[in-house]
């Protein structure tokens, strides 16, 4: 039977407001670059709490990458499992963005929902720092720095590896770190009271 977590969205909310300070002493990002779907609601979460007085909204960019299968095996209908091979279904927006060269020397925070095999979220910041590579190339100026926040870091064997400089340096951050468990998140419920109903269960018989 497959361990779950359910995580509701006022939790989301309460971990995206207590990783906020952290990010603008740490990252101060100018971009968040979202990698949908589990990414799009903390992004914005996140945009509200990282708004400095008397400055615009930190604008939001978002990604599609598709890295999850169904389970077939599995009693749980809504279970997936971790596929082999990263799916990119969606890419920056250019058309508001301008050029590529826009985001050279920009301090950018990518956002998930969970570091599970870490093998999404290598692909992402490969390729993203591959391209303003490649813009920065035409356009010069300084590199670009890259963050990632997610909610949830599973405490697990990654298949995927991040820049040392990132997870050393506090531009890698985690709001939790669980354990190897199928984290339940909000939007993915077809019956929010029941699922609301589900993490209500769940806190009871933890406290």
């Amino acid at each position: 039977m497959v361990q779950k977590l359910y995580v509701t969205y006022n939790d989301v909310h309460k971990l995206c407001q207590e990783a906020a300070p952290r990010l603008l002493e740490e990252v101060n990002p100018q971009l968040m670059i979202a990698i949908g779907g589990g990414g799009y609601v903390p992004a914005r979460i996140l945009r509200s709490f990282l708004k400095r007085p008397g400055n615009p909204n930190i604008p939001i960019q978002a990604i599609g990458l598709s890295l999850y299968e169904q389970l077939s095996t599995s009693t749980d209908a809504d279970v997936e499992e971790p596929g082999t091979k990263v799916t990119r279904t969606q890419w920056l927006d250019l058309s508001a963005l301008g050029e590529m060269g826009s985001l050279v020397g920009k301090r950018i925070l990518i956002v998930d929902e969970v570091d599970d095999t870490r093998t999404t979220l290598e692909y992402a910041v490969k390729e993203l720092e591959k391209d303003v590579e490649l813009a920065r190339a035409k356009f010069g100026g300084e590199a670009a720095q890259f963050s990632i926040f997610v909610l949830h870091n599973k405490d697990k064997q990654k298949k995927g590896t991040l820049p040392e400089e990132m997870t050393t340096s506090g531009r890698y951050v985690a709001a939790r770190t669980v354990g190897d468990e199928w984290i339940c998140y909000p939007w993915e419920a077809i019956d929010i009271d029941e699922h609301d109903a589900n993490a209500a269960k769940q806190k009871e018989a933890q406290n």
